[in-house]
C-alpha cells in the first residue's frame, strides 16, 4: 500500500499529520538536518513524538540529511544511536560517509537516500543497494516516463521509491545548490539555506524572479504514481504551519480514499500556501515559464484566512489501528476483556458478572459498547464473546474495561524495539600525500583547450568531445560525466565507451549514476565535487566504489581539507567560477526562447551583479560572478594532492594564461574570490 509521508517541524505539526491520515512523518533533531531553521525537536521531544506516533500506527523517519564534517562525526553518530533506541523507523541520509557509518553502527535501522543525494537516474541503484539503502527519494525534476522506468528498475533491486507530491521546489537540483553557501556561508547542504533564489534575479533587462519556481503539486496524479510502483508520497514543508500539514495530508489521504479531492479541500490547499498557484511541469515534461511564481501579498492574505478554517480537519483522531476484542463472562469469575492489534495483546479483568434480572448480556450490546473507542486511533475490526447463561455486565463496567485495555495497549505500542548497536571506529587510513601538488584542468568546451596543456598532470574533457583529437597529447586524459543524467543514459554510455576506445582510462563522476556507468564502460571513476565529499568517511566510501581520487566539496575550508584522511588522492578547485546551481528549467528559454542565446547567457541579481549561465543538453549551470583564485595560496593546502582549474566561460587565451599563472603560483590577475576556503560554512 502506498504511504502518505508528512513533514513536521513541530509537535503541533505531528499531531496535525497523524489526525489527517499520515502513514509516516519525517522530523529532525535540533542539529544535522536539512531544515535547521525549523523549530525541530529536542531529544525529550523526539522520544515523546515517537511514542505518540507509534501508538497511532504512524512511522517516524529521522532526517540526518546534511553534509557532515570530520569534527562532527562522533556527535552525529551518538545522536543517531540515541534516536534509534527511542524507536526511530528510518534515517534519511545525504552524506555518503554517514550512510556507511550508520549501516555499520545501526544495521537494523533502514536508510533512505535523501533527495539531497541528487539521484536522477536508475544507474544509481547498484551503488545505493550496496550502501544499504532500502529507499530512495527521487529528484523533483524527473518526468512521468523517467519515474516509471526508475520504479521498474528499483523493484528489481528491492529499493522503494519515494516521490515529492506537494510543496516547495528549488530551482536547483537538490544537493547541487551552493548559491546560499557561496553568497553568505549558509549552506543548503547543511540545512541553513537563506533562499536567495527567491529574491529578484532577472534575465536581460526585464525585472523578475527568474530563479523562483511555483510549488509542486502532483496530488491529482497519485493514482498514476501508485500504478508505477511508487511506495511513498512525500509532502514538503517542515518549515510550514500545522495547518498547511493538515490540509496537504488530508488532500493526499482523500485522493487515496476516494480518487479525488473535494472542491472545499482543494481550495484550502491552494489558499494555505502557494506561490501564485502550483505546477506539475517537470512531471508532465512541460518545462516553461508557467512554472515560475512568487509569494504575493494576496497569497499571504489567503493563507491567514484559510488557517482559521482548517482546525476542524485535525480536531479528532484518525482511526488507523484495527483491533480485535474478546469478552469472557463466566459465573463467579471476573469479567475478562482481551484486545489485540495483531502484535500486542492486553488482558483486563473486571468485577464479577451479575445475575441477569431481566435480560442476560447481549453480544450486540457488548460489541457496541466495546466499539465506542472515542478519540483514540483504534477501531474495532472484530469481536467475540463467550458468556454463560443468566449473567449480565453493567454498561459502565464494559466502558471501564475498554478504557483500561486501550490504555494498556497504548503503553505496549509505544515501547521501542531492541536495537543492536555496534561501536563506531574511525578508519585506520593514512594519507598517501603526493610529493608535489599537481595541476589538472577541466574544460567546459574543447575550443578552450590551449597548447600549453602538456605542463598539466591531467586534462578533463567534456563528454561531447572528439576524444581522438587529443589522444596524441602527452598529457593523460579524463572525461567528465554530467551531473544530470536522466533521459541521457544511452548517450552517456556510448560516449564513455568511445572514451575507453580512444584510450582514456578515467572519468570524473559527480553523482552515483555516473560512477556506475563509468565502471560499466571499463573506466576508473574519480569522485567529482558533485558527490559532496566533506569527511574522511566519505573518502573511504568512494574508495569502496573504486574511485582512485576525489575532488573535495568546495564547501570545505582549508583546515578541513588538510584534516581529511584517506587512501586516495585528494583535490580541490583552485581556480574557476564555482557552479552555484544546476537546474533543468532554463530561465532564458522560459522567458525569451532558446533562439535568443547560443547556450550562454547572464542572470542579474537585485544588486546588478551578473552570473553567467551555461546550458548543456537539457540542464543549466549557473556560475559565480567571479572565479576562485588560489594559486598563490596553494602552499596552505598541505593535505591536497592536486588542484583543479575549472574552466567554464574562459577563452582559449585566458585558459593558457591561467595555466601559466598556476605553475608560477601567481596572485590574482583579475577580479576574484577566495571562495569558502577561509570562511567556513555554517
Amino acid at each position: 500500500m502506498i504511504e502518505v509521508l508528512s513533514p513536521a517541524g513541530s509537535f503541533e505539526s505531528v499531531k496535525a499529520a497523524a489526525a489527517t491520515g499520515a502513514d509516516a512523518v519525517y522530523i529532525g533533531a535540533s542539529k544535522f538536518n536539512a531544515r535547521r531553521n525549523a523549530e525541530n525537536f529536542s531529544f525529550q521531544q523526539l522520544e515523546e513524538t515517537i511514542k505518540y506516533c507509534h501508538k497511532r500506527g504512524v512511522k517516524v523517519y529521522i532526517t540526518l540529511n546534511t553534509l557532515v564534517f570530520d569534527a562532527e562525526l562522533d556527535e552525529i553518530v551518538a545522536t543517531a544511536v540515541s534516536i534509534a533506541k527511542m524507536g526511530a523507523d528510518a534515517f534519511i541520509v545525504q552524506d555518503l560517509g554517514l550512510a556507511g557509518v550508520l549501516k555499520k553502527v545501526l544495521p537494523q535501522i533502514p536508510l533512505h537516500a535523501s533527495t539531497q543525494m541528487s539521484v536522477n537516474s536508475a544507474a544509481a541503484l547498484t551503488l545505493l543497494r550496496k550502501m544499504g539503502f532500502s529507499r530512495v527519494v527521487l529528484a523533483r525534476e524527473l518526468d512521468k516516463t523517467t519515474i516509471s522506468a526508475f520504479c521498474r528498475e528499483a523493484q528489481r533491486f528491492g529499493v522503494e521509491v519515494e516521490i515529492f507530491v506537494h510543496g516547495a521546489q528549488c530551482m536547483s537540483l537538490s544537493g547541487q545548490c551552493y548559491l546560499s553557501s557561496v553568497l553568505g556561508c549558509r549552506s543548503g547542504n547543511r540545512g541553513l539555506c537563506a533562499q536567495p533564489c527567491r529574491l529578484p534575479f532577472s534575465v536581460g533587462d526585464t525585472a523578475g524572479y527568474d530563479l523562483s519556481l511555483k510549488d509542486l503539486s502532483l496530488i491529482e496524479y497519485i493514482s498514476e504514481l501508485e500504478e508505477m510502483g511508487v511506495k511513498s508520497l512525500k509532502i514538503e514543508g517542515r518549515m510550514k504551519s500545522p495547518e498547511y500539514v493538515a490540509v496537504a495530508t488530508a488532500a493526499c489521504r482523500s485522493y487515496l480514499s476516494s480518487g479525488s479531492v473535494g472542491e472545499g479541500l482543494r481550495s484550502l490547499l491552494t489558499d494555505i500556501f502557494s506561490r501564485s498557484g502550483f505546477t506539475s511541469g517537470y512531471y508532465r515534461n512541460t518545462v516553461d515559464k508557467s512554472m515560475f511564481g512568487v509569494r504575493t501579498r494576496q497569497d499571504a492574505i489567503l493563507s491567514a484566512a484559510a488557517a482559521k478554517k482548517i482546525h476542524e480537519l485535525y480536531r479528532h483522531e484518525y482511526k488507523r489501528v484495527p483491533v480485535s476484542a474478546g469478552l469472557t463472562v463466566v459465573r463467579n469469575e471476573p469479567v475478562v476483556l482481551e484486545i489485540s492489534d495483531g502484535k500486542n495483546k492486553v488482558c483486563v479483568r473486571g468485577e464479577l458478572p451479575q445475575p441477569a434480572r431481566t435480560a442476560e448480556i447481549d453480544p450486540g450490546f457488548a460489541e457496541d459498547k466495546i466499539s465506542k473507542m472515542g478519540d483514540t486511533p483504534y477501531y474495532l475490526e472484530s469481536f467475540k464473546m463467550q458468556a454463560q447463561e443468566g449473567l449480565t455486565v453493567l454498561s459502565s463496567e464494559l466502558t471501564r474495561l475498554r478504557r483500561s485495555a486501550l490504555e494498556m495497549l497504548d503503553q505496549k505500542r509505544e515501547v521501542p524495539r531492541e536495537v543492536k548497536v555496534n561501536p563506531f571506529t574511525r578508519p585506520d587510513n593514512e594519507n598517501s600525500k603526493s610529493a608535489q601538488l599537481k595541476f589538472i584542468a577541466r574544460f567546459c568546451d574543447c575550443s578552450q583547450i590551449p597548447d600549453n596543456i602538456n605542463s598539466l598532470s591531467e586534462i578533463v574533457l567534456p563528454i561531447e568531445c572528439d576524444f581522438e583529437k587529443y589522444t596524441s597529447k602527452s598529457v593523460p586524459l579524463a572525461v567528465e560525466v554530467p551531473r544530470w543524467i536522466a533521459g541521457r543514459e544511452q548517450f552517456v554510455e556510448k560516449r564513455l565507451e568511445a572514451a575507453a576506445q580512444a584510450g582514456i582510462k578515467t572519468a570524473y563522476c559527480g553523482n552515483l549514476s555516473a560512477v556506475s556507468l563509468c565502471k560499466a564502460a571499463g573506466l576508473e571513476p574519480k569522485a567529482d565535487f558533485g558527490l559532496n565529499i566533506c569527511n574522511s568517511e566519505s573518502l573511504s566510501m568512494v574508495e569502496r566504489f573504486g574511485c582512485g581520487a576525489a575532488v573535495l566539496s568546495f564547501e570545505n575550508s582549508v583546515e578541513q581539507i588538510n584534516g581529511m584522511v584517506g587512501n586516495i588522492k585528494k583535490g580541490f578547485i583552485a581556480y574557476g567560477r564555482l557552479p552555484l546551481m544546476l537546474h533543468r528549467n532554463c530561465s532564458n528559454k522560459s522567458r525569451n526562447g532558446c533562439h535568443t542565446c547560443s547556450g550562454r547567457f547572464e542572470i542579474t541579481d537585485r544588486k546588478g551583479i551578473k552570473f553567467p549561465v551555461i546550458c548543456r543538453d537539457g540542464f543549466c549551470e549557473m556560475l559565480n560572478s567571479r572565479p576562485v583564485w588560489m594559486f598563490d595560496k596553494t602552499d596552505g593546502f598541505s593535505g591536497a594532492d592536486f588542484a583543479v582549474m575549472y574552466f567554464t566561460d574562459e577563452t582559449r587565451e585566458e585558459c593558457s594564461e591561467t595555466i601559466a599563472a598556476a605553475h608560477k603560483k601567481q596572485g590574482p590577475t583579475k577580479e576574484y574570490t577566495r571562495g569558502l576556503y577561509y570562511r567556513k560554512v555554517k
